[in-house]
């Protein structure tokens, strides 16, 4: 059960062991306090805990049955099918005892197999026991569907499961290092949300050769997807202006000054963030930028030479601004601002030329909140003209240098 996550790489042989992960961790995450908004009924706060933790990203397909797999999921090694986790005892956990679902969730091992680590366990087993057993008790109420699993569409050797075990020997970790810093309630019940439940990390921390989770660099940003995860580490969040208060109106609406969700973030606010408690999600925020977060950075406008300036003004004019806004100040309903937006103000520009090149689909927010389609600008514009877009765009309103190249722009046209 997880937010669409690219499989970590398994071990074929053992004589990889060289590579050894690094040290446990000595202080595991405390006894979290119950999800405020479930009260102490065991399903409600079961189904609190299957919404916290995102399962039906990858366990509901487009038009299927709830929790009822065959979500694709993509890795460099393969492709991977969300699984049938409803009640139906041939194809998902029916037969299953709640220690099995334990056992699934905290060290990757079903009754009849091996998982691989595209389920993410390695975040996981920081779930208590007892959330375990409530998202179990809620599962089961759920209505079973006869769908048949699929099999991952893996090459060799990761299509040997057993090769798990020895990935699962070298970097299975309890938990990874902290991105920030803090000892109140608040940063507490926000470790575990963003830990254990939200697994953020799956996505927002650098990985290794071999798909280890990098304990050096906790949240500092992922490059699995299409669409990279940024950095949002206190310093990373930040860097692109944003505040805690900023911070829950994203993960409550999905759309914040700094930008509105999409890829792969807008499943995680549509299925699980905006289903929050108010005070879930202002923890979340306190353990992401920390108990004493750092003073967001205003943008310094970066200067460009006259003709990039001209090449991108004369460009973003003539197909940007009638949704975006001439002065960049965007228009509600249609399209987000450019002034302070993050992806604009990101180091690394390859998100904002991957949107510009493949647009984004017309989304629907919580509320009565959207935003019309962006389209994609790949069979209009050259590499040249995509460059010099998304120079004017980083350095008028990010603070970027102008340092996208046609090369660049060429490396990530589909």
């Amino acid at each position: 059960m997880a937010h669409l996550l690219p499989m970590r790489a398994m071990l074929a042989a053992a004589g990889l062991a060289a590579l050894a992960a690094c040290g446990r961790q000595d202080d595991p995450l405390p006894p979290p306090s119950p999800p405020i908004a479930a009260g102490q009924d065991q399903l409600l706060r079961g189904r609190y805990l299957v919404q916290a933790a995102d399962c039906a990203a990858c366990h509901t397909a487009d038009d299927g049955a709830p929790f009822a797999g065959g979500v694709p999921l993509a890795s460099p090694f393969g492709k991977f099918y969300g699984t049938n986790i409803t009640p139906d005892a041939e194809n998902g956990i029916g037969n299953w005892s709640a220690d099995d679902f334990y056992a699934a969730l905290h060290d990757g091992v079903a009754p009849d197999r091996q998982l691989y680590p595209a389920m993410p366990y390695t975040s996981y087993r920081q779930l208590t026991r007892a959330d375990s057993d409530a998202m179990f008790a809620y599962l089961r109420t759920v209505k079973p569907a006869a769908v048949p699993n699929r099999e991952p569409e893996l090459d060799f050797p990761y299509n040997l499961r057993f090769g798990v075990r020895f990935w699962d020997w070298l970097f299975l970790e309890d938990s990874l290092p902290d991105a920030s810093q803090g000892s109140s309630q608040a940063w507490l019940r926000g470790r575990y949300l963003a830990g254990a439940l939200g697994h953020c990390a799956e996505c927002h921390t650098p990985r290794g050769k071999l798909g280890q989770l990098d304990p050096d660099q906790p949240l500092q940003g992922g490059a699995l997807g299409r669409i990279k995860a940024p950095d949002i580490s206190p310093a990373g969040l930040a860097s692109r202006g944003w505040t805690a208060d900023d911070l829950n109106i994203l993960f409550a609406t999905g759309i914040a000054p700094q930008g509105a969700v999409f890829d792969e973030m807008f499943p995680v606010v549509h299925l699980s963030t905006q289903h929050l408690a108010k005070q879930d999600i202002a923890a979340l925020t306190t353990y992401l930028l920390g108990d004493t977060p750092p003073a967001p950075k205003a943008v310094q406008p970066a200067q460009v030479e006259p003709r990039l300036r001209d090449s991108g003004k004369g460009l973003y004019t003539a197909l940007c601004a009638g949704c975006h806004g001439f002065e960049g100040e965007g228009k509600p309903g249609v399209a987000v601002a450019m002034q302070g937006n993050a992806t604009l103000r990101d180091p690394d520009a390859h998100n904002l030329v991957a949107v510009m090149l493949d647009g984004i689909k017309a989304q629907d927010f919580p509320g009565t909140a959207a935003m019309q389609a962006m389209p994609g600008f790949a069979g209009t514009l050259t590499n040249a003209q995509l460059a010099d877009l998304s120079n004017y765009l980083r350095a008028r309103w990010g603070g970027q240098a102008a340092d996208v190249t046609p090369e660049s722009v060429q490396a990530l046209r589909q």
